[in-house]
């Protein structure tokens, strides 16, 4: 079995406007970067749209109406101050998240060992009734459900170690004591959610908030001493990654100070435990990143890792 790279060219098609750091350019980074000869054997597919029902599983059907009602025939429209859609991101949104699902799909029925949607918009501040922060439906969310749904799974992780807060997954999880939502933040930092007091429902919710300038050190001893200890006592029967690399030292939206190198090692520390309790099965959805080359870089170290598992 191989490595999976999700995609679609209709996430180009989502257009935010000049100067938004939330562009087209930060997707053609990535996959440019992943047509390296290293990566000639990832296998390559189309994401397929998301279908209603599989989104509803995390937000409301009059939600995911009014946000495709809000997409202009032309032009852009501000959601929130932050985020923008233009005639392309309703179809780039259904891709989005479909890519996840479909993921989900070919990890569980062994095609493929594990995946990488290389996507946008990105999901996880998207709440289950509000779109925010560049992301309009939570796409990791919804893979999650879409698994339990569709594969009967019980105890599905998510892994977020974006430099902002996943408040989205959080408000998706945090009432369900099956669902594990852990992460890795810069804090205090835009959503201004993610404090280490809040637990969910039963201890569900791991919230390893860093300090700004936090570095490799401070990363992966909040990892091994946090995050994958109470990873474990979850015993994931899945592992979904929200991928963020907006921790990198070169982002321009956050000051953390996280390498390449730290991509690759977390990735690996998350599959040793996906390999014990989950047959190894590991979906990761692509985030936040705003440096062009940092983002290209350290994504191909992530999927690197997810090569030689």
């Amino acid at each position: 079995m191989v490595t999976g790279l999700f995609s679609h060219s209709a996430c180009f098609a989502h257009d935010t406007g000049e100067g938004h750091p939330e562009c087209p350019e930060r997707l053609r980074a990535v996959l440019a970067r992943l047509e390296a000869e290293e990566f000639l054997y990832l296998d390559r597919r189309e994401a397929p749209r998301a279908t209603a029902e599989q989104i509803a599983r995390v937000h409301p059907g009059d939600f995911v109406d009014r946000v495709l009602r809000s997409i202009p025939t032309n032009g852009l429209r501000y959601v929130d101050g932050d985020t923008v859609v233009s005639p392309g991101s309703g179809e780039a949104a259904l891709r989005a998240a479909g890519a996840v699902c479909a993921a989900v799909d070919a990890v569980m029925q062994g095609d493929l060992r594990n995946a990488f949607c290389a996507v946008r918009p990105p999901g996880h501040h998207a709440e289950p009734d509000q779109a925010m922060g560049f992301c309009l439906f939570n796409n990791i969310a919804i893979g999650a459900q879409h698994a339990r749904a569709q594969w009967g799974l019980r105890r599905v992780a998510v892994i977020d170690f974006d430099v902002h807060h996943g408040n989205g997954t959080q408000a998706a999880f945090a009432a369900d004591a099956d669902l594990f939502y852990a992460s890795t933040h810069q804090y205090p930092l835009y959503p201004g959610t993610g404090a280490a007091h809040e637990k969910g429902v039963a201890g569900n919710i791991v919230n390893v908030p860093l300090r700004a300038f936090a570095g490799s050190a401070d990363f992966r001893n909040a990892v091994e001493k946090v995050l994958l200890p109470k990873l474990e006592g979850f015993a994931p029967e899945l592992v979904l990654i929200s991928a963020g690399f907006d921790a990198h030292m070169s982002d321009p939206l956050a000051q953390m100070q996280l390498l390449d190198q730290d991509y690759y090692w977390i990735t690996e520390q998350l599959l040793k435990v996906a390999a014990k309790t989950a047959s190894g099965r590991v979906v990761s959805a692509l985030e936040g990143g705003y440096d062009l080359n940092a983002l290209a870089s350290a994504s191909a170290a992530h999927v690197r890792a997810l090569m030689v598992a």
